[in-house]
């Protein structure tokens, strides 16, 4: 006679293990609001299954930054946060390679350590690459009925004006290629020979991601509480000039 009670046990099929989304913050000069942007990943809650890795590279900033972060991580050792840092400053880009590299997680998700991008849409970002739609999705500012901050006119010209010059090289029709919210497949963005230090980040890793064979990009509507110079923005005209450099170098000479 089978004992039902033992076959049943034999036959239960595994639980697969829930992936990880790594969440890759570049940091310089941050010490007076790192902790608030930790505290908005912490008190998330996706309705996804997923662990979450932070993974944050302090790059060699003259502030308190790394105290703030070091404090941080000791006061909440509930969080998986793994912290790197830069001897000399190298850069956003020189940041975000370093903790790539670093990255354990099945997806990777940039976000900047300041206050202008929120965690909780994190949700919007990776659902439709859960749903089995995107490899790679791109967090649009400039698409979408989410609360927006009203700055600056012509930077907001400029970045129209990146991502269309940007599109006509890769033949993408994004709204915000400047986007810091992007969120990639990990072993696709890992694939990618990235060597933009600065902010020629973002067009050089549109640029080769778009060349990517089969790649599925998709873009979402986020939130954007941009911040003034006042209150710590750091990019500036020089950096678009750099990003049209970079457009035209990855797109029509260096493949």
């Amino acid at each position: 006679m089978v004992n039902k009670r033992k076959f049943a046990r034999s036959t239960r099929i595994p639980l697969m293990p829930e992936p990880t989304l790594s969440i890759v913050i570049p940091a310089y000069n941050e010490g007076r609001t790192i902790h608030r942007i930790l505290d908005k990943i912490k008190s998330i809650r996706l309705r996804e299954r997923l662990h979450l890795e932070i993974v944050i590279v302090n790059d060699c900033s003259k502030d308190n930054t790394e105290e703030a972060i070091l404090d941080y991580q000791s006061k909440n050792k509930d969080l998986n946060i793994s912290y790197f840092k830069h001897e000399i400053n190298k850069g956003k880009g020189a940041a975000l390679h370093t903790g790539i590299k670093r990255c354990s997680g099945d997806y990777i998700v940039i976000q900047d350590a300041d206050l202008e991008y929120d965690p909780n849409e994190y949700e919007i970002l990776i659902k439709p690459v859960i749903d089995g739609f995107a490899d790679v999705v791109y967090g649009s500012r400039f698409m979408g009925g989410r609360p927006h901050r009203i700055l600056f006119f012509w930077h907001t010209i400029g970045n129209k004006f990146l991502t269309m010059l940007s599109n006509m090289f890769t033949n993408l029709n994004l709204t915000d290629m400047e986007t810091c919210y992007k969120l990639f497949r990990a072993e696709i963005l890992k694939s990618l020979d990235l060597k933009e230090k600065r902010f020629g980040f973002e067009p050089e890793v549109t640029a080769k991601m778009s060349r990517v064979p089969g790649i599925r990009i998709y873009e979402v509507g986020i939130s954007y509480y941009g911040r003034t110079y006042e209150e710590g923005k750091k990019i500036g005209w020089r950096d678009g000039f750099r990003a049209i450099y970079c457009i035209l170098k990855y797109n029509l000479f260096s493949k």
